[in-house]
């Protein structure tokens, strides 16, 4: 049985598009949905955008598998709430997969389920994140993270891509690619992969790092090392480290990749230059970490956004 816990003001999508994803495979396996959404009280819950869901109390069933939190407006809630954060507790302490969705990060992190863990959550919500909860090791830049049983996932459609992981594990590959195409995805993509709204954010970052960010993006061809950036910002490389990542929400070196990606991305759509000489003048100097980086950011290599370029 998958539970989706729901709160008021959660956002719908973050519940709704797991629900569709698990039913969706369930029915390819021949199998019965068995979904429930659960919520510390019975009844029918209002989500941010109005449309209500019914849900079920808070009572622990040895049927439950995996319980998935949702996020929203209204995550401080169920994230100060020792009833919530005990139920949430106790079905992690049976071993079963217990995830979040976007900020639902929160509930995991108060129940104490996320120290020295690696997580995520929506880049938006990773500077208060960073300074709230400095026992998790966050990881910003991935779309959804595992760690043991324990998972958790960036924002709203990411949830989608957490929930396909899920069902690649109950009920193999070809069921996973079956629920993409049939939810119209394009592809289905790995937890490491960039969330690309952070990725936009960093093209035209404000506050002090700005500047410094500007700079390098002019000197891709440099190495531009953590202690090359910490000299810039006259800043020791430790304090450096800690105040870039929790003004931009990334680390300096994952923020000068993203660089990288951008302009090697433009060039590569743009132009007919190749792939070995766009590597070197976005300062990936190797193809290959080129390639690896693009598959990380956009889930395809650079030969295929070029053919998409042009086929376009």
């Amino acid at each position: 049985m998958i539970g989706i816990l729901i709160f008021p003001d959660f956002q719908l999508l973050d519940a709704a598009g797991p629900i569709a994803a698990f039913e969706i495979a369930a029915r390819f396996a021949n199998n019965a949905p068995d979904i429930k959404t659960i919520a510390v009280k019975a009844g029918p819950v209002r989500s941010s955008s109005g449309v209500e869901m019914l849900a079920r109390g808070l009572k622990p069933s040895a049927a439950f598998t995996t319980l998935i939190i949702a996020g929203g407006n209204g995550v401080r809630t169920p994230a100060s709430c020792p009833t919530t954060l005990s139920f949430v507790r106790r079905m992690a302490g049976r071993g079963i997969r217990v995830a979040s969705v976007c900020s639902g990060a929160y509930v995991l992190a108060e129940a104490g389920l996320l120290d020295g863990r690696r997580a995520t959550t929506h880049w938006q919500r990773t500077p208060h994140f960073v300074k709230t909860y400095p026992k998790i090791k966050l990881e910003p830049d991935q779309i959804f993270v595992r760690d043991g049983n324990i998972w958790s996932s960036a924002g709203i459609t990411a949830g989608i891509d957490l929930a396909l992981a899920m069902i690649t594990e109950d009920y193999g590959d070809e069921i996973a690619q079956k629920t993409a195409r049939q939810l119209v995805l394009y592809h289905r993509r790995s937890g490491g992969q960039s969330q690309f709204s952070s990725l936009l954010e960093l093209k035209a970052p404000n506050g002090r790092f700005g500047p410094l960010l500007a700079w390098a993006r002019e000197h891709l061809d440099a190495p531009l090392t953590v202690e090359d950036l910490a000299d810039k910002a006259g800043m020791s490389s430790r304090h450096f480290t800690r105040a870039f990542i929790a003004e931009t929400g990334t680390t300096p070196s994952k923020a000068v990749e993203r660089l990288r990606i951008e302009v090697a991305r433009q060039r590569v759509q743009s132009s007919g230059e190749a792939i070995e000489r766009v590597a070197e003048i976005a300062g990936f100097r190797d193809p290959e970490r080129m390639r690896r980086a693009f598959i990380r950011a956009f889930g395809q290599p650079p030969q295929s956004l070029r053919r998409a370029s042009r086929a376009g």
